[in-house]
């Protein structure tokens, strides 16, 4: 998949044309991400994937109050983020660095982490939970390998997208201690939202 990253990662001009022709669903998916953080009081976000802030820019619109901290590998996309989203923290960063210290209302991410392997997908849950404060919320939008192999319809690129089953990532988010629940699916694309056990603020 030409996501971040990949070959196509340092031209952000051309990425929201790439992406939309790989995944038709890419608007939805985007849409459904910032439907799936309503009705909740968030004052923190950290996104993880930035990109060119597509994600951010969703969310915002639903809680345009909060704080954003945007996270991207790649400093060329999140200069176009920052045209976008100029009151955001955007900053340069691997999903397998450190993350910044939460606690964080809400966490978002879409089409990134597929990138990871199985165990890097598990220690970023664990790390996501460590910083989600009490009843927050992870919103996990991305490729996966769809029970059908017909199903699989978004291009990949061998040795760098490795998208897990979602009954893996299920798996592992519960692991971290988060609560997950699907809520969206399509073909190989689907959306999962892990709450942080206790009561948001």
């Amino acid at each position: 998949m030409t996501d971040e990253g990949s070959q196509f990662h340092f031209l952000p001009d051309d990425y929201l044309e790439l992406i939309r022709a790989e995944v038709p669903d890419y608007d939805r998916l985007q849409a459904l991400v910032a439907e799936a953080t309503a009705g909740r009081r968030v004052t923190t976000v950290l996104d993880l994937g930035s990109g060119l802030g597509t994600t951010a820019r969703a969310v915002l619109e639903r809680h345009p109050a909060a704080r954003l901290l945007g996270l991207d590998e790649s400093p060329a996309m999140l200069e176009h983020a920052r045209a976008a989203l100029p009151a955001a923290d955007l900053r340069v960063a691997r999903l397998q660095d450190p993350l910044p210290e939460g606690p964080f209302d809400l966490v978002v991410s879409a089409l990134a982490v597929h990138h990871l392997d199985g165990p890097g997908k598990a220690d970023l849950f664990a790390r996501v939970a460590a910083v989600l404060a009490p009843g927050g919320r992870f919103v996990l939008a991305d490729v996966v390998v769809p029970e059908d192999p017909t199903d699989a319809v978004t291009p990949l690129e061998a040795g760098y997208d490795q998208p897990s089953r979602v009954d893996e990532q299920l798996a592992w988010l519960r692991a971290a201690g988060l609560r997950p629940e699907v809520v969206w699916a399509s073909r190989d694309l689907a959306i999962v939202v892990a709450d942080a056990r206790g009561t948001s603020t």
